[in-house]
């Protein structure tokens, strides 16, 4: 069993300074001393580094879209072949699925206003948010991640359960609390009252004894950097199984509405309109290149 840990380390609290990656290493803040990404396949990513090394990447301060690695020519630096889902691009989309926290450390060469202005420095605990795949600026895939700090001590509005709470302390003993939003708009209410609460994909009408639920998933995500719009055209009506395999690319939806990656049509009533765009977008970022990418 690995003793990865995730969350903060001792004795090194958020803004911590090191001269070099080796001294990050050694700190066991960041373990790899050359790759971006720390994790594995099995059990997920623990920390990243921001160096600049992808001209891709994107840094808001508290919200960060990352590059995955892969397919740069060693001797130029420039992006070169696609991206696959695999090494660190899978251990950073397994933290979003198991809601691991992940430790950001920003490197003086990273070109942004937020990076230390020399060596290495501990900027705290993200999440996941969520993660796809796009074109980037030279042409080829490469696999994106959504980030978000992590606001201590903030009394959680929807939290949900991770795997092991206790190891994701402060070295003074205070627990993190992992986010799920979950957004209850009107125009996510009218969309279920017009499905009477029933799954588009399965037909499932799930009946609690508070009434019936069902999911308004958006086709196109909501904010930066997708800028999906919270309209009826860009939502659909899922039970929770086919809304989080919808989100994680597992199926998608071709534009006469039948399902791709698994069996079947999506239901949908007269008088709801489903933009287009918003489907190709889901098949470009979320499905279209998934067996090439694994």
């Amino acid at each position: 069993m690995s003793n990865r840990i995730f969350g903060h380390i001792s004795d090194y609290p958020e803004g911590s300074w090191f001269e070099s990656r080796v001294a990050l290493s050694q700190a066991g803040l960041h373990r790899p001393r050359i790759a971006g990404i720390s994790g594995t396949e099995s059990e997920g990513a623990d920390s990243i580094v921001l160096s600049g090394g992808y001209e891709d990447d994107e840094d808001l301060g508290d919200e960060i879209v990352y590059t995955g690695h892969g397919g740069r020519d060693q001797d130029t630096g420039k992006q070169v072949a696609s991206q696959k889902l695999t090494r660190g691009n899978l251990a950073l989309a397994k933290s979003k699925l198991q809601g691991l926290p992940v430790r950001v450390i920003r490197g003086s060469t990273h070109k942004s206003d937020n990076s230390p202005p020399v060596g290495y420095r501990y900027d705290g605990l993200y999440r996941v948010e969520d993660y796809w795949q796009e074109r980037g600026r030279a042409g080829y895939y490469i696999w994106r991640y959504r980030l978000v700090k992590i606001i201590e001590n903030q009394t959680p509005s929807s939290p949900i359960a991770t795997d092991n709470p206790a190891t994701y302390l402060k070295p003074n003993r205070q627990e993190i609390t992992v986010l799920r939003i979950v957004r209850d708009t009107k125009q996510a209410r009218q969309i279920k009252v017009l499905y009477d609460y029933h799954c588009q994909v399965c037909g499932i009408r799930l009946q609690s004894n508070a009434g019936p639920y069902v999911e308004a998933a958006h086709i196109r995500p909501l904010g930066i950097p997708h800028n999906g719009s919270d309209s009826i055209n860009n939502l659909i009506c899922l039970c929770p199984n086919h809304h989080v395999l919808f989100d994680y690319g597992t199926f998608s939806i071709a534009d006469d509405l039948s399902l791709l990656g698994i069996k079947g049509a999506l239901t949908r009533v007269e008088n709801h309109e489903i933009n287009i765009d918003n489907l190709r977008y889901h098949r470009e970022h979320y499905f279209s290149i998934q067996g090439e990418a694994n």
